[in-house]
């Protein structure tokens, strides 16, 4: 037992070296991966289990965005199916100011959101249960990023750059594998690719956008 202790204390101290998190951010962090393993008993909410492979898969693989855009500047983001709140969450609470929707339709899984939010003392972010054709119809925020961990499929999301959309201007982020490529009609939204890896697994976040 104290070696499993042990092992999971550095995966945290390494996690919070190699992202630069605070110790206030790290309790937030732990208190949030505590939550989703007891809930993840009862509802299906993540098939990835046990600290090290969260913190990789779902904390820093969250948290890549920042590497290829400039947070400081980015005011509110929304997170499209957001599930289990990857990788809206950890972004906010990496960045506090950020602005945050997580856009949910699963009554469980708002459920957990709206849990997460009130025991990390989280401001700012809301949970919003709209599907996505309803979201872009009945909504119009300044949101500058729609981002999305495989939930929709790509060519649905970009229903966003229709002409009477109020988020054609928007970008959408896709967190997607190293293999994708997008169908001929998606082709010509794709604006770039940003190349990384997490656990020796090669990644990609996709930009869209007119």
């Amino acid at each position: 037992m104290r070696q499993f202790i042990e092992q999971e204390e550095k995966v945290w101290r390494i996690f919070a070296e190699q992202e630069g998190v605070s110790p206030e951010q790290l309790k937030q962090f732990q208190a949030y991966e505590a939550l989703l393993s007891e809930w993840n008993k009862a509802i299906n909410l993540t098939a990835v289990h046990g600290v090290s492979n969260i913190v990789a898969r779902h904390f820093v693989d969250s948290l890549i965005f920042r590497k290829f855009f400039d947070l400081s500047k980015i005011k509110l983001v929304a997170d499209v199916g957001s599930g289990a709140g990857f990788p809206g969450i950890p972004l906010k609470i990496m960045f506090p100011h950020l602005g945050v929707v997580l856009i949910e339709v699963t009554k469980k899984k708002q459920n957990f959101l709206q849990t997460v939010i009130n025991e990390l003392g989280l401001e700012n972010i809301e949970v919003c249960d709209l599907d996505w054709r309803t979201f872009l119809r009945k909504t119009d925020s300044k949101i500058e990023y729609f981002l999305t961990r495989a939930s929709l499929d790509p060519l649905e999301l970009s229903r966003m750059f229709k002409p009477a959309c109020p988020y054609r201007n928007a970008g959408l982020v896709y967190w997607a594998s190293e293999e994708w490529e997008p169908v001929p009609r998606l082709k010509k939204f794709v604006k770039k690719e940003y190349e990384y890896v997490i656990k020796r697994k090669k990644r990609k976040l996709v930009l869209i956008g007119l």
